[in-house]
């Protein structure tokens, strides 16, 4: 358990690294957080403490089905979450 949890860390930290290299070279101030936890109040919550201007988030670009059995994360955040959401899709021919 403590090697998946540690695997879980150092690809949440590579994901992060990247994802503030993107934010820093196109000049845009970004904070961060890696939360335990089910993802809909884990985000919800770090948004509403870190008083969040704006919620990046991404799509997996569920089908109607799939997203009607397995929730989406995105949906729940743009209707719950107390700051503006951006939902950014997919690109066009990626799997899904």
């Amino acid at each position: 358990m403590d090697a998946v949890r540690k695997a879980h860390e150092e690809n949440s930290k590579r994901v992060i690294s990247r994802a503030v290299d993107i934010c820093k070279s196109k000049h845009v101030d970004a904070l961060t957080a890696v939360a335990d936890g089910d993802p809909k109040d884990a985000i919800c919550e770090a948004a509403e403490k870190l008083h969040a201007d704006l919620l990046v988030v991404g799509s997996r670009g569920l089908g109607m089905i799939k997203r009607a059995f397995l929730g989406s994360v995105s949906d729940y955040l743009a209707h719950h979450a107390k700051c503006p959401v951006l939902i950014v899709k997919p690109p066009k021919g990626s799997h899904k």
